[in-house]
């Protein structure tokens, strides 16, 4: 009978873990909902004009922003030019995410990608998110990653360890007769 450590005590899901599902599902739910009504009220072939006008305006921002990210990052390579700080990626994440959620068919989707895209809101929403990002990594242990290294490791669930040992041999085995090439096979 092998002997192991007692089997780890199960980590509970986090709340992002249990919740993003479930709100996923609630947006989903919603938007089919909310297109439903849309297109009751206005007609079908309404409402995918709209949905189409909504993913070329969204694939035009994409398009936009990337340009910029591109234009700005070559700009940074060039000898002696002089970048802003604070400037290098001014809302080009939030005009990006915008433009994704403008693709995205539905109206929630089309609304917050316009929100995205008012200069109040994402300047808003990327101090936000920044002081977010800051209290979260003060919170963190200097030198860890909290469990993202347990989460990737198998666990076996009856808990045991099988011991074994490795053995290298370091000076190579001449060759077998059965490891010598053999001749093609003719008809």
């Amino acid at each position: 009978m092998t002997i192991g450590a007692p089997p780890q005590k199960a980590h509970g899901r986090s709340r992002a873990r249990r919740f993003v599902p479930l709100a996923l599902a609630a947006w989903l739910v919603l938007e089919i909902w909310l297109l439903i009504l849309v297109a009751e009220a206005i007609g079908g072939l309404t409402v995918l004009a709209l949905l189409v006008g909504a993913a070329v305006l969204g694939g035009a921002v994409i398009k936009q922003a990337g340009r910029r990210a591109f234009r700005r990052l070559t700009e940074t390579f060039q000898p002696g030019a002089a970048t802003e700080p604070g400037s290098e990626g001014s809302g080009n994440a939030l005009t990006m995410l915008g433009g994704l959620l403008l693709i995205l068919p539905g109206f929630i989707s089309d609304l917050a990608g316009l929100l995205c895209l008012v200069p109040p809101v994402r300047k808003w929403l990327g101090r936000y998110t920044e002081r977010a990002l800051e209290r979260r990594m003060r919170r963190a242990t200097p030198g860890s990653l909290g469990n993202a290294f347990q989460q990737a490791r198998m666990h076996r669930p009856d808990g045991k360890i099988v011991q074994g040992e490795v053995i290298r041999e370091d000076t190579p085995q001449p060759p077998s007769p059965g490891d010598q090439p053999r001749p093609p096979l003719t008809s």
